[in-house]
């Protein structure tokens, strides 16, 4: 006889098999440069070199001492883990994204961040967060950000 068990349902988040931390998960550059991997060893070719110090990526695989990391426009690969650090900072998406005094459409406007800019990521609520940049801070609407999740909240 055969009895057919339910099926556990799973979590929208994996884990990673190596951190145990959540896939994907977002991270930011460490290093002013870093080595591209085509795959998770010193002996894969070298794809590319990314160097933005800061640059926020996201890590949606692990392997021993590597993680495989993509960028804003999907450009990725191998990266050893000692590249990358779990201090969050996103990338401005929008010229002039208006930085506010509070989480509100109606807060006075405190900076401006220019398109491409990398900012610390502070705090996020619904649908904003709080970012920094050379001694600049602000609320910015989280949909003007990349680097953060929209269902993403922090404290």
């Amino acid at each position: 006889m055969c009895i057919a068990l339910p099926v556990a349902v799973q979590a929208e988040t994996t884990r990673g098999p190596v951190t145990n931390l959540p896939l994907p998960r977002f991270v930011s550059l460490k290093a002013s440069e870093a080595n591209v991997r085509r795959g998770p060893s010193l002996t894969h070719r070298v794809d590319w070199v990314f160097k933005r110090r800061g640059m926020p990526l996201e890590v949606t695989a692990e392997y021993g001492h590597w993680r495989r990391v993509r960028d804003r426009d999907g450009a990725g690969g191998w990266v050893h883990y000692a590249l990358i650090s779990g201090n969050r900072t996103v990338l401005v998406e929008d010229d002039l994204t208006q930085a506010r005094a509070r989480p509100e459409d109606t807060a006075p406007v405190v900076a401006a961040f220019e398109l491409g800019v990398v900012a610390k990521l502070g705090s996020c609520q619904l649908d904003w967060c709080e970012i920094a940049k050379d001694g600049h801070k602000g609320w910015a609407e989280k949909h003007k950000l990349w680097g953060v999740t929209a269902d993403e909240i922090r404290e």
